[in-house]
């Protein structure tokens, strides 16, 4: 590792967590522990030798390209559910499904759930891409789009919630070819009419 000089103004800052943002490169950033001061200074702190993490915690996987690449290139898939290993270290695949069933897909987004670090288990947020196929309206013909969805329900936990935020990027710019990308924060927002009206643009037959 190339040797990193940060230049920083500390105002009684005692344990706190300085995070470093590379806003070329999000998995090049960093989060350093500040140790104890109490007077306003500059300091500069050199990470060569400093044990450090990514921001976003989290690496891609293979598996999730590989999978990704079988649902747009040979629709063995239907759709991908991503997860963030227990770890939280990496993105990897829990489900990949030709099931067309929208609700099947729902109820699982639904369903999922997920550990903080203390071991807490509650609703979790997830990942997701769908091979999204409806008819237009005015009667041309029919259209794929594939979908990204971030979903990251309400009542999740906090620490499960932020990490998977500061994940998604990593994980978008692996996948070429997303059309579309939703936010989802409750059921009511991955019903299949909501979807269709958004992915659509307002242009498919009625479902």
């Amino acid at each position: 590792m190339s040797l990193i000089t940060i230049v920083y103004q500390t105002l009684n800052l005692c344990g706190s967590t300085l995070c470093i943002a590379d806003k070329k490169d999000n998995s090049r950033s960093r989060s350093l522990f500040l140790p104890h001061t109490t007077s306003s200074s500059l300091r500069h702190v050199d990470l060569t030798n400093t044990a450090i993490m990514s921001q976003s915690g989290a690496t891609v996987s293979q598996e999730c390209i590989t999978a990704y690449n079988d649902l747009k290139l040979s629709k063995k898939h239907k759709y991908i559910i991503y997860k963030l290993s227990d770890d939280f270290k990496e993105i990897v695949v829990e489900d990949a499904s030709n099931d067309k069933d929208w609700e099947n897909f729902r109820e699982k987004l639904i369903n999922a759930t997920s550990k903080s670090k203390t071991g807490a288990v509650g609703k979790g947020p997830r990942y997701a891409v769908y091979d999204f196929e409806y008819s237009l309206a005015t009667g041309d013909g029919i259209r794929n789009k594939i979908v990204f969805i971030a979903w990251s329900p309400d009542d999740a936990g906090v620490q499960p919630k932020m990490i998977y935020a500061s994940s998604k990027e990593a994980l978008k710019r692996s996948l070429t070819g997303i059309a579309s990308e939703l936010q989802a924060n409750d059921s009511d927002d991955i019903e299949y009419d909501t979807i269709l009206k958004t992915v659509s643009k307002g242009l498919a037959a009625s479902s």
